[in-house]
């Protein structure tokens, strides 16, 4: 931004009184620093005002540690422009703090403190993987709702499973996972886990703190990747989410395309997205309708398991971290003649392990 923008701008915040100037990216300390200086207000940058929204909506311990996390870690390196603003975080992020005096021992202050919320989320995540453990056991095929913020997932969830999340018309309202079992049309029985909304550029801090809550969406065996049909920016939006799933990991996971809110949708422009995404699967989480075509399809599109009885020999070493890698481990134990192996394999997988295979007989044990 050249020097004549900032005095248009500066000239803006006058002639309307603006108390406050978001910048829609992220600004570094200095930069901060001298825009603030020269408008007179407030200045915040993307990062700041999506903290201070995720500040808002967090409710759980866990989401509230996570939030504070990416607080301190986007705080630390802007001391020295805002100085001493720790009394600022209950806040949120956006306030002013106190003076910029004794910015040592803030830094101080703020290191022991991400310390400690890194242990805090370290312990909330062990807790998080024996439930998460639990379900993996069951047996049950693992679906996950993800999509741009504000697309309706929470709705969709309720219509879908009976259950009662927070709903709210507002970007980043659900930041808690929360996971119901669903009954498909032919009885099969799968979780369905809600997450935390995307959004373009999401900042790398509040990624690195979300990342055990993001780890639903990791280790889903389907993504149920939910649109706003009634946006204006559809595809933008739609281009966004694949591309934060790409940064978690989360690319190769098959994918079903809703267009949800399809009841603000008129027939010219449903007729114009059923073209443009003929994958897709129109529903409205609000109204109901299409939701047992939702049902069908993800029923269709989730991968088909095998749980099987390996016993794989010790002159093959490869195949065990294979199978952790690559397919779902639910126990092994060495023994005498090579590891004893029960997982979840995929059909692919299968071909590769078939060789290995056990099947239980009338006196135990035995290879295929």
């Amino acid at each position: 931004m050249g020097k004549g923008k900032v005095e248009e701008i500066h000239a803006l915040i006058h002639a309307t009184d603006a108390q406050t100037v978001i910048f829609d990216d992220e600004l570094s300390p200095g930069q901060l620093r001298n825009l603030e200086e020269r408008f007179g207000v407030k200045v915040i940058d993307r990062t700041a005002l999506i903290l201070d929204i995720f500040a808002l909506h967090a409710r759980s311990g866990e989401g509230k540690a996570q939030v504070e996390l990416a607080q301190l870690n986007y705080l630390l390196p802007r001391l020295r422009g805002w100085g001493e603003a720790m009394s600022r975080l209950g806040g949120g992020i956006g306030t002013r703090g106190p003076g910029e005096t004794k910015i040592e021992v803030d830094r101080q202050h703020i290191r022991r403190r991400i310390a400690k919320l890194r242990g805090d989320i370290k312990d909330l995540e062990r807790t998080r993987d024996v439930k998460r453990g639990l379900r993996e056991r069951s047996g049950m095929p693992r679906v996950a709702l993800a999509g741009y913020t504000n697309a309706g997932k929470s709705t969709l969830l309720n219509t879908l499973t009976g259950a009662a999340s927070l709903v709210a018309d507002q970007p980043f309202a659900t930041l808690d996972p929360i996971t119901r079992r669903l009954r498909l049309p032919r009885h099969r029985v799968v979780t369905l886990s809600d997450t935390v909304g995307f959004v373009r550029k999401l900042p790398h801090d509040l990624v690195e703190a979300f990342k055990s809550t993001l780890e639903e969406v990791i280790r889903a065996d389907l993504i149920l990747h939910v649109a706003d049909a009634s946006a204006h920016d559809l595809a933008e939006q739609i281009d966004a989410v694949r591309e934060v799933l790409g940064e978690i990991g989360a690319a190769e996971i098959p994918e079903l395309l809703l267009l949800n809110k399809w009841d603000r949708v008129d027939e010219m422009e449903r007729a114009r997205l059923t073209r443009r995404h003929p994958e897709a699967v129109p529903v409205s989480g609000l109204t109901g309708e299409g939701a047992d075509l939702v049902l069908e399809r993800l029923e269709d599109a989730l991968p088909r398991f095998e749980e099987v009885s390996l016993l794989v020999p010790h002159d093959r070493p490869e195949i065990v971290p294979w199978l952790y890698r690559e397919e779902e481990v639910l126990s092994s134990e060495a023994g005498e003649h090579g590891t004893a192996v029960r997982a979840r394999v995929t059909e692919r997988g299968l071909a590769r392990v078939e060789e290995f295979r056990v099947r239980s007989t009338g006196a135990g044990a035995s290879r295929a």
